[in-house]
């Protein structure tokens, strides 16, 4: 397959897409919301590893000396393809006895690597995998985006106040939950096959690298990874758009295309008239899929429900 370019949209209302460690949805220094490209991955992830998927890069827990806490790389890369470590000292140790070219063989097993890649720093096997998917952030197009701020009571007192002040609490804690009224962020991404060629030489033929199977996995997850993660924060997030260009062949290099999506705040509707006039002549597939009961679209590029996956 050829190089793919598209745009992902998020609708969130009254929800926290992305928050910063303040709380607040993540924002530039002038004050542009935005979301990143891992919160977007993360909700993938989640739906990849619910399907029973091999996925890498996401945290999971040990049972330490009676303490839960999150596994190292090595000890999340032992469990997900060693089957026969029983002490602490072999799980340690695996990865040093290993050919590099079975480490790396295992880690194009994770379908989060083989979408995006990974930085393996591990003693004896130190790899960098650029990924075949590469997105930019996703930026909230909608104009009048206010951010609410809810009190929340708790129904404890604070064990920390009373240790510091001597005395018993007679209040339970207040705290806050952070959203935005309404915001639609909408993230540019490439996918370029060409990205693994040069393991295909060191794995040899078990290695076919980004293949069309992989694609439409990613595009499945694309376009209703973030409705189904419903999280309290996160309640209110769901794929509303997605964009897919497919290139007719390689000499086929597009910039990021959500520069060039047009957003109605008042009408809520997508223009995409520049997208077609850019990709003229280069693409071999287009398709877009909307919500038809929230969103309309102005373009003559094929389109579809996200919802049904009906062509209209």
């Amino acid at each position: 397959m050829h190089r793919v370019y598209g745009v992902l949209g998020i609708k969130a209302k009254m929800a926290n897409w992305n928050a910063d460690f303040t709380g607040r949805p993540k924002s530039t220094s002038g004050g542009e919301i935005y979301g990143s490209d891992k919160a977007l991955k993360y909700p993938m992830k989640k739906m990849w590893e619910s399907a029973g998927k091999k996925v890498m890069y996401i945290k999971t827990w040990k049972n330490d000396k009676d303490k839960l806490t999150p596994n190292q790389l090595n000890e999340r890369f032992v469990k997900l393809f060693v089957d026969d470590v029983d002490t602490e000292k072999k799980e340690k140790d695996v990865l040093k006895k290993m050919k590099s070219q079975d480490v790396l063989k295992n880690l194009f097993e994770c379908i989060d690597i083989k979408n995006f890649g990974a930085t393996f720093a591990q003693e004896g096997h130190n790899t960098s995998i650029t990924g075949a998917v590469q997105f930019g952030q996703g930026f909230n197009k909608f104009e009048d985006t206010n951010v609410e701020i809810q009190d929340i009571l708790s129904p404890f007192t604070d064990s920390k106040a009373e240790e510091k002040s001597g005395k018993e609490a007679s209040q339970s804690t207040l705290g806050t939950k952070i959203t935005v009224d309404e915001a639609h962020y909408f993230y540019g991404f490439s996918i370029n096959p060409r990205n693994y060629d040069e393991y295909k030489e060191i794995l040899g033929d078990t290695f076919e690298g980004y293949t069309r199977q992989d694609y439409e996995e990613f595009k499945k997850a694309s376009l209703v990874s973030a409705t189904a993660f419903s999280t309290n924060s996160k309640f209110g997030c769901e794929n509303e758009f997605a964009l897919f260009v497919e290139c007719k062949d390689d000499a086929c290099y597009l910039p990021d295309l959500s520069d060039y999506v047009r957003f109605d705040s008042e009408q809520r509707s997508v223009d995409l008239s520049e997208v077609e006039s850019l990709i003229k002549n280069k693409a071999a597939k287009v398709e877009v899929y909307y919500n038809p009961f929230k969103m309309d679209i102005n373009t003559s590029f094929d389109t579809y429900n996200i919802f049904t996956k009906e062509k209209f």
